[in-house]
């Protein structure tokens, strides 16, 4: 049996963690947490591009299900659910939390009850991590949590589970810290990274971003039960009309970071928020653009990872107005994506 103890760990007990949270929330003072580099003092509340201050916004802690079978496995991964966010991506499936501001307001929460609740869905749930997801804007709340709740007793792998618009100094504070790299690689044309995200450049910081993620923790790895507790696992989400450029993407990561890298190749793009009033983005992807998205993929040897069925628009659709469980009544998937 695979007996895996986080290096988060051993950075707690000999102080370095404690430096590195320091480091990340001096960042704070003057906003360089993001690509954005807003330059605002957050730690005094302002608030720049991301419109949040120093408390992170959590809508949700649950044991997720519908994550790759690497991640969710038989009891969920305990995913927290930041608000807020750096990009403005149109069709947004969490946009519920990511860019409606009556939310923000409510969704506050201290650092004690966070750190309590992961370790809770630890001993409580069994779930098989800590996945952390939209965490660009706020690394170092993300670190804080962590390290309050190592003396609670966590010691789960933690995921990071990003759109990959990070900055590089952040990134190089999380080495140790961070056991499992999640990141999208959304667009390889950074004028369509404008266009639908509001994210100048988004390609060069991405790329940046995935080549520092592997440096840190190399491909990923997995124990005998098939749950990864270490390495880089890369989605891709096709979106319509090609306007992700999947092909180039997919090549970028085969002939970069090597074909050993774990690519999630996702097909539940569903024309949401303000996607259905957008020529291009208004509705789901095709049979063909589903097949082409495989043959890239197969084209660019990429060896290992997921593939999504064409039914996953319907599967994966998040409502966090419901009460309790935002993805579904039981916090279930019906359908997993299948490995390649």
């Amino acid at each position: 049996m695979t007996l895996y103890k986080p290096p988060y760990l051993k950075l707690y007990e000999d102080g370095t963690l404690n430096k590195r949270l320091e480091a990340l929330e001096e960042k704070l003072a003057s906003c360089t947490v993001c690509p954005r580099s807003c330059k605002v003092n957050r730690l005094e509340g302002k608030h720049g591009f991301c419109l949040s201050g120093y408390k992170p916004y959590i809508s949700s802690i649950c044991d997720h299900h519908g994550e790759e079978p690497v991640l969710s496995g038989s009891n969920g991964s305990g995913t927290v659910f930041f608000g807020s966010c750096n990009l403005r991506c149109l069709y947004c499936q969490n946009w519920q939390i990511s860019q409606e501001r009556a939310f923000f307001k409510t969704s506050e929460m201290d650092f004690s009850e966070a750190a309590r609740e992961i370790v809770r869905q630890q001993d409580e749930m069994g779930v098989h991590n800590i996945n952390f997801v939209s965490p660009a804007h706020f690394v170092p709340q993300m670190v804080r949590i962590i390290y309050e709740a190592i003396p609670l007793g966590l010691h789960l792998p933690v995921v990071y589970n990003t759109n990959a618009y990070d900055a590089l100094s952040s990134l190089k504070l999380l080495d140790g810290i961070v056991d499992i790299y999640l990141p999208d690689f959304k667009y390889s044309d950074d004028r369509n990274g404008v266009k639908y995200s509001r994210a100048p450049g988004y390609s060069i910081y991405a790329r940046a971003a995935l080549k520092e993620m592997y440096r840190q923790v190399g491909s990923l790895q997995s124990d005998e039960n098939g749950l990864a507790y270490r390495g880089l696992l890369i989605r891709h989400l096709v979106l319509p009309n090609d306007l992700a450029d999947t092909t180039q993407t997919l090549k970028w990561i085969a002939e970069t970071l090597g074909k050993d890298v774990a690519v999630s190749l996702m097909s539940q793009y569903y024309p949401d928020h303000k996607a259905k009033d957008t020529p291009l983005l208004n509705r789901k992807i095709n049979y063909t653009e589903y097949l082409a998205a495989e043959n890239a993929l197969k084209k660019a040897g990429l060896e290992d990872g997921f593939i999504q069925e064409m039914t996953a628009p319907e599967t994966y659709r998040p409502d966090f107005y419901s009460k309790g469980h935002p993805f579904r009544k039981d916090g279930k998937s019906t359908v997993l994506p299948r490995s390649f």
